[in-house]
Order: C-alpha cells, then sequence, then structure tokens
C-alpha cells in the first residue's frame, strides 16, 4: 500500500473515532441537568439588620475639679482601700483630696474681714451718738442766738457762727447716719467672701455625687490639677452597670425599621458563642455624617444583673426587623435568575429587576417572578415576593406549591460537559490554520484568539 492509501485510512480511522466519541457525547449530553434547582419549602422567617455598636453605661457621670491644687490623698471605698478603678461607691463618698493650705488661709482672711466690717458698725454708731450729742448742743446755741438776735448783746458774727455750727452739725449726724448703712453692707460683703472661701475650701475635697462604680481614674497621687475655664475630669463614675446600653450606629436607609421595645440580639468577642438579648431603647435624633455616610444612634437596652459585660465592650447586633411562621421559602437565587431568550414561552416574560420586597414592611411586597422546569422549557409563575433573611425569600401565590422545584440556576455547558467528557486517546482532527494563519492545536478549534493575538 502507497502512502496516499495509508494516509487515507488513518483518516477512516480518525473519521470513525470522532464519529464514535460524537455519539458517546450525545448520549451523555442527555444526562446533564439544563437547570439548577431548589425544592420550596415550607418554615419561620426571620430578618434581621447586622449593625455594629459599644456597650456604653445607661448613665455616667463625669467628676471634676472645681479648684485648682495638687492631690495629696485618695479617699477609701467600701471595702477600706484607696479609690481606683471599680471601686463602689455612695454619694458623698470622699474620692480625692486636693492640697487645701492656701484655701484654709483664705477662709482665715475672710473671717478676719467679716469680724473687721462688724468692729466697724460698731464704730459707726458710735459716731451716729456723738454727732447726735453735738446736734443737740449746737441746736441749743442756736436757739439762744435767735432769741438775741443779731445786738449789741450778740455780735452778728457770732450770731452766724451759731447758725453755721447747727447747720454742720445736722449734716454730720446725717453722714454718722449713713456710715452705719455702709458699715453693714461691708459686713455683708465680708460674709459673702467667708462663705465663697469656705466653698473653694470644701471643693479640695472631691465627693461622688452619685452611687455607683468608678469605671475610670484619670489622676494620681501628686498631680497638679489646673481647673480653669472648664473643670478637668479626674473620675469617671457609672450609676448603675446592672442596667448597661449598646449604641449603635444605623444607616439612614435602615433606621425606619428600628422600633422601641424591639428585639435585639448582640454578641461580644469577650464571650464567643453567647448571645445576648436587649431591647430597642430609643433612636437618637442627632445624625452623624460620615464621608457622606448617614447614621443615627439606637440604644439598645440590655439587664445585666449578673455583671457580666462590660463597658465599652465592641458589639455585632442583629435587630429583629420581621418574622414569620410556617410561610413558603425560595432562595433569593431564585428571584434573580433571568432566562435565555428561547428557554421560556413568549408569554413567561420577566418582570424588570429592581426591589422585589420592602425588608422588614408588613404591607404586601412587589410581583416577581419564579421558573419551575418543564423538560427543556421553563414555565413561569407569578409570585408575590415578602420577607428576606437574605438567603430565603417569603414568597406566595397561585400554583406555588411546598416541594415544588424552582430554577436558581444554569447546569453545566455544554462545553464544559465537552471538555469533561473528551478522551484523550480519541484522535484530533487537524483543520490547519485559523484566520489569523495561527495553527489552532487540537481541542481548542473554534474558540476565539487569546488576547493580543495575530496582532
Amino acid at each position: 500500500m502507497g502512502r496516499t492509501g495509508m494516509s487515507v485510512a488513518l483518516g477512516m480511522v480518525g473519521l470513525f473515532a470522532a464519529g464514535v466519541g460524537g455519539l458517546s457525547l450525545l448520549s451523555r449530553k442527555e444526562a446533564v441537568p439544563l437547570y439548577r434547582t431548589v425544592a420550596v419549602k415550607r418554615g419561620d422567617l426571620l430578618a434581621t439588620l447586622g449593625a455594629t455598636g459599644t456597650l456604653e453605661p445607661e448613665a455616667a457621670v463625669d467628676v471634676g475639679a472645681q479648684v485648682a491644687g495638687v492631690i495629696v490623698a485618695f479617699g477609701e471605698d467600701k471595702s477600706g482601700k484607696p479609690m481606683n478603678w471599680g471601686s463602689t461607691v455612695e454619694a458623698g463618698t470622699v474620692l480625692a483630696r486636693i492640697d487645701d493650705s492656701l484655701y484654709a488661709a483664705a477662709v482665715a482672711t475672710a473671717k478676719a474681714q467679716v469680724d473687721q466690717s462688724l468692729a466697724n458698725v460698731l464704730a459707726t454708731g458710735a459716731n451716729v451718738l456723738q454727732q447726735k450729742a453735738n446736734l443737740l448742743h449746737a441746736s441749743q446755741d442756736w436757739a439762744r442766738a435767735q432769741k438775741l438776735g443779731p445786738s449789741d448783746a450778740l455780735a452778728q458774727s457770732s450770731y452766724d457762727q451759731y447758725r453755721a455750727n447747727f447747720e454742720v452739725a445736722k449734716a454730720n449726724l446725717a453722714a454718722a447716719e449713713a456710715s452705719v448703712g455702709q458699715a453693714k453692707a461691708a459686713v455683708e460683703q465680708a460674709r459673702a467672701n467667708l462663705k465663697t472661701a469656705r466653698i473653694n475650701l470644701d471643693y479640695c475635697t472631691i465627693k461622688s455625687p452619685v452611687k455607683g462604680v468608678v469605671i475610670d481614674r484619670r489622676v494620681n497621687i501628686g498631680q497638679t490639677v489646673v481647673s480653669s475655664l472648664s473643670a478637668p475630669s479626674l473620675f469617671l463614675i457609672a450609676d448603675d452597670l446592672r442596667r448597661i446600653q449598646v449604641w449603635v450606629a444605623v444607616n439612614e436607609a435602615d433606621v425606619g425599621a428600628m422600633k422601641p421595645g424591639g428585639r435585639v440580639t448582640f454578641t461580644v468577642d469577650a464571650f464567643p458563642g453567647k448571645v445576648f438579648h436587649g431591647r430597642v431603647g430609643q433612636v437618637r435624633l442627632n445624625a452623624t455624617m460620615t464621608q457622606n455616610v448617614v447614621t443615627y444612634t439606637v440604644e439598645v437596652d440590655y439587664d445585666n444583673s449578673d455583671g457580666l459585660l462590660l463597658p465599652y465592650l465592641t458589639a455585632n447586633a442583629q435587630f429583629v426587623i420581621g418574622e414569620r411562621k410556617g410561610v413558603l421559602l425560595v432562595p433569593n437565587a431564585a428571584l434573580r435568575f433571568n432566562p435565555q431568550p428561547g428557554q421560556v414561552d413568549r408569554d413567561g416574560r420577566r418582570e424588570p429587576p429592581g426591589g422585589r420586597h420592602e425588608r422588614g414592611a408588613d404591607s404586601p411586597g412587589l410581583r416577581t417572578l419564579v421558573y419551575v422546569p418543564e423538560g427543556k422549557l421553563l414555565r413561569p409563575l407569578s409570585v408575590k415576593a415578602g420577607l428576606t433573611d437574605g438567603a430565603f425569600t417569603e414568597v406566595e401565590g397561585d400554583g406555588l406549591a411546598e416541594g415544588e422545584e424552582v430554577v436558581v440556576g444554569e447546569g453545566p455547558r455544554l462545553a464544559e460537559a465537552q471538555a469533561q467528557s473528551r478522551n484523550p486517546f480519541t484522535p484530533q482532527i487537524f483543520r490547519g490554520p485559523n484566520r489569523q494563519g495561527q495553527v489552532e492545536p487540537p481541542g481548542q478549534e473554534g474558540q476565539a484568539p487569546a488576547p493580543g493575538a495575530g496582532r
């Protein structure tokens, strides 16, 4: 047999092998599922909204100093230990003491001023009595002078002098009486200064205004406290750690679902695996904006009677915004599936994608479609979407029942099936150069050229 005959024989063998491989591929093609489906199930649905927050005391008081000075000592807590973090205090418990030397001296000075002012009152009172006596003497002389009048017995100059003495005596009495009022006012001023000095002296002893727990101590013995325009914060006292709150920043798009009394679950990294349950307290109205994102602070109340949770832990909160019992559920992928043209009949048009339901809304959801496989085609079913938990969505509609398979995506493509079923020992047909003048390797005939090929 010549070389030409040999080539023809090999070609016939190759064609036969390719035909056998094609028949095998066609037989396997029918076994490859066209669509991926999931059965509709009936169950309970819990829709939640996740956010991150911080544990905060329900009420905290910043205790500062209203006078300047050096911290010389700390008070003692119930156990007799110096005031420290975690100390339990009562209202009026001494927290710290500031050096009061200057303020004690100021009290002594103010007290001396009060005594001096009281003495001035007595002196001005005595002066009033003296001026009254002088007025009496001057009035008597003036009365006798008036009886005699200017004459040979009383010179005109003497007459005028008695009159002037009388007027001066009246003026001196009025001035003495005014001095008494002035001295009394000075006494009140001195007493006010004494009161201020005593208050400043009392401020040297820093006391707790409330009953609670010291959660922060920001001063040490020997540290100088400077009180100028604002009082420096020395201690932070939580009113009652048995009641604690989670302050959660919620996006403005989700704040409408926050209702007072709503259920909340949260976890903290300090206690992995433990879930805590709280209630929405209130939504604060003072929004904050960070990088054009508006958030509101939502307060979550939690009963911390066991004292397990500590302030300022980071909490991962889940707000329960909706709950359904015994409803039909489909995967969200079934609502997002869009069939290709020709996979459904001409009446099986899909609604435009968009909002498929209103999260947490009690009003009816939007109408949408799910698809049920019927052989090689798809049958559309119109359903009303309701609440979702991110993975499944509540639906209801005619013709949709529990256990029915709905399409969530396409099955393995034919090319993938070919790649999986190709026999490496099957002879490959050489097709020559492609349009770009390149020789295609076996098994890649008809594929698009790689980017940049043929340049």
